[in-house]
């Protein structure tokens, strides 16, 4: 399994212009919260345990979450039961309402991803590993970690990285 710096450096690869960073940061969590609502609608029970498919994907990130590091990996559970917490919420509206919201987050989502990308000028890095996409939402947190000054020493490293793939890339 590659270590989390590995990944957040494949995926900041992607993510070098400033504008694309910033439109990550309401498109993501935007996707991320579309995709909850629109999967915690279908329940089933296993064992008198109420599941939807948006509580196994959280758990099944999470689990990933935490192998890559302990302490991002609890904190980004935290955030993603916030999420299973209002995506539920809005499942228990109408039909309407549950469609428009989580379609509406996820779609709108998505449009601030292409605008990001076309100010990057490259394509979304999913494209070229699927990882990404659950990726994105942890650099989207680590960005955040960034910007409050932690992590500093990741940081460095991932610039160091893009710097060496793109040094690669244009010697081709």
């Amino acid at each position: 399994m590659k270590a989390i710096v590995e990944h957040l450096s494949q995926y900041a690869f992607y993510h070098q212009d400033r504008r694309n960073v910033a439109t990550h940061f309401v498109g993501i969590p935007m996707i991320v919260v579309g995709i909850a609502v629109l999967l915690s609608r279908p329940h089933f029970s296993l064992l008198e345990i109420v599941l939807t498919p948006a509580l196994i994907m959280t758990l099944a990130s999470s689990v990933f979450y935490i192998r890559l590091d302990k302490l991002i990996g609890v904190m980004m559970t935290i955030l993603l039961a916030l999420v299973i917490c209002f995506a539920e919420l809005v499942a228990a509206q109408s039909t309407f309402v549950w469609l428009i919201t989580g379609t509406g987050l996820f779609v709108v989502g998505w449009v601030f991803q292409f605008v990001g990308h076309y100010f990057e000028g490259k394509k979304p890095a999913f494209l070229d590993d699927v990882t990404g996409l659950i990726i994105g939402p942890l650099f989207v947190f680590v960005e955040l970690m960034f910007l409050l000054g932690l992590k500093q020493d990741w940081k460095k490293t991932i610039e160091e990285n893009c710097l060496e793939k793109n040094s690669a890339m244009n010697k081709k």
